[in-house]
């Protein structure tokens, strides 16, 4: 049976590997049981979620791309850790007065955990957000200019799917709409100075950083 480290500068070599077993198997009961043994052992929710969940996914994504793992694979791996998700992050008690009007949205791509951290991560510091799903660049830019959100998060996997930022930021100027983009994702992670290249306003590297996003607190965001 795999063990977790008493201390938090070590479990991320382990525990990632443990969760990352767990959703190959398709075994729900065991996922949740890596989780609540590093919460009983002090590990904060957003914690687990940035250093083991999306590493996790990240190495079975790429096994699919490599052609080692099946689609059918990814796919229920994704859905157990979306309920895990879900369970580490509750909804508040209380919804935050005065706020902004806060969008999300995964472009042109399939992989929508990450689009989904950021959802729970807001949702659970008392914050409402407009979830688009999964959009082109078109129908993102389209909606962005009828909508006028207050600031728009936009969730990557692939890196041809970081490229069509551009598209987006470049049809939000012709119309004259200046409205803060933040872009996440692997590629934005592997490839230092591409949130720049495409037009966006900022970038986050994890789930949090999208909360300072909103809250202006994120360097580089307006």
């Amino acid at each position: 049976m795999d063990t977790l480290p008493h201390s938090t500068t070590s479990w991320p070599d382990s525990l990632p590997g443990a969760f990352e077993r767990a959703l190959l198997a398709i075994d729900r009961v065991r996922a949740w049981q890596v989780m609540e043994d590093a919460l009983r052992r002090g590990v904060p929710a957003l914690q687990l979620a940035q250093m083991c969940i999306t590493p996790a996914l990240e190495r079975i994504g790429q096994g699919w791309e490599s052609g080692v793992l099946a689609l059918s694979q990814v796919y229920m791996a994704g859905r157990i850790a979306e309920e895990v998700v879900d369970g580490l992050f509750p909804p508040p008690e209380v919804l935050r007065g005065g706020q902004p009007h806060i969008a999300l949205a995964l472009l042109e791509d399939y992989h929508a955990l990450g689009k989904r951290m950021v959802h729970l991560v807001l949702r659970s510091a008392g914050y409402r957000c407009v979830d688009y799903g999964r959009v082109t660049a078109e129908e993102l830019s389209e909606r962005i200019q009828e909508e006028a959100p207050d600031r728009v998060l936009v969730s990557t996997l692939m890196y041809r799917s970081a490229l069509r930022v551009e598209v987006v930021k470049s049809s939000l100027l012709r119309a004259g709409c200046a409205i803060p983009l933040c872009v996440g994702g692997a590629p934005f992670r592997f490839h230092a100075g591409l949130w720049r290249n495409v037009g966006a306003d900022a970038w986050g590297a994890e789930a949090a950083d999208a909360l300072a996003f909103v809250e202006g607190r994120l360097k580089g965001a307006p």
